[in-house]
């Protein structure tokens, strides 16, 4: 009795841990899919942006820039972009592009990225030449 028990809470776990969020993702996508339409902005799930322009039965035709068109399939679809989310990326972006008032940070980013490039060649020379350490 003990192990009837004991495979039926197994069950029971087993569906609300794996089977019932499954269907909740399922269904979930299945509404996402439904709402996509010509013109509608959206983001891919590998995070391309673009606009729907033609839907078909099993995938959908996204204008990515101004005379780009690329086909995905319905399940690439990660999310659809609002304009509110469109317009926080594009004040983003403006803000990322603007200039810095001392450029320190670049100029000490650009630097670090030299030395490591410097030290991955010292490294790279060493090992070709069978040294695995850098004191040697």
């Amino acid at each position: 009795m003990e192990s009837l028990l004991f495979f039926a809470l197994i069950l029971v776990a087993f569906y609300f841990l794996i089977i019932r969020p499954q269907r909740t993702r399922a269904r979930q996508a299945a509404q996402l899919q439904a709402r996509l339409v010509p013109g509608v902005e959206i983001m891919t799930t590998a995070g391309m942006f673009g606009r729907v322009v033609e839907v078909n039965d099993d995938g959908l035709v996204l204008e990515v820039s101004p005379g780009v068109q690329v086909r995905f399939a319905k399940a690439a679809v990660g999310r659809i972009v609002d304009a509110e989310d469109a317009r926080e990326n594009d004040d983003t972006d403006a803000d990322d592009t603007g200039a810095d008032d001392t450029g320190a940070d670049d100029t000490a980013a650009r630097d670090d990225a030299t030395s490591d490039a410097e030290q991955s060649d010292v490294s790279h020379d060493q090992a070709s030449r069978g040294r695995t350490s850098a004191s040697e």
